[in-house]
């Protein structure tokens, strides 16, 4: 009986050492626990990544990391990020990016929500998005953002929105 009594008491102990290890031991590390996690894997100068896991009010469901080596994104051609950056630049098209994410995706009803008058000035933005690839058509008249896109929009805008509406993980 005692050495059963001593096998339980160890086992608790090992138990209790091993959640103590597994939390965060520093607000640092609870605040940034993504980065803790990706200085682990981590191997050379540096990486940027990015991630999301969100559901939209149309119901649509989207997971998305993305990453790149500092390295890498020092070296690119930054010049070819002008268009797509620019394409964001006006509040227009940032209406109607925000639009289709809530699942206007007409040409008419976009029309409406950006508050344009004639068809000619939605399709100058229309076009502007859809070339630059943060649109894209589903059909005639009907537009969405791509897939591939939605986590990456959320992620640009997150970086310039006010501080209140921001998070940082905890």
């Amino acid at each position: 009986m005692a050495g059963e009594s001593l096998e339980r008491r160890v086992a608790a102990l090992e138990e209790r050492v091993a959640r103590l290890e597994a939390e965060p031991k520093t607000d640092r590390d609870k605040v940034f626990w993504a980065l803790e996690g990706l200085r682990k894997r981590l191997s050379g100068p540096g990486e940027v990544l990015f991630t999301g896991a969100l559901e939209l009010p149309t119901g649509e469901t989207y997971e998305w990391q993305q990453g790149a080596s500092t390295e890498r994104l020092l070296d690119a051609d930054w010049s070819e990020c002008a268009a797509p950056l620019a394409a964001l630049g006006h509040p227009v098209r940032l209406t109607l990016l925000r639009a289709a994410l809530r699942g206007t995706r007409s040409a008419a009803a976009l029309q409406e929500v950006a508050g344009l008058h004639t068809t000619g000035q939605l399709y100058h933005h229309l076009k502007q998005l859809t070339a630059t690839g943060w649109l894209q058509a589903e059909g005639r008249g009907h537009y969405q953002v791509p897939a591939g896109r939605v986590v990456p929009l959320l992620v640009v805008l997150s970086t310039v929105v006010p501080t209140a509406i921001r998070s940082t993980g905890e």
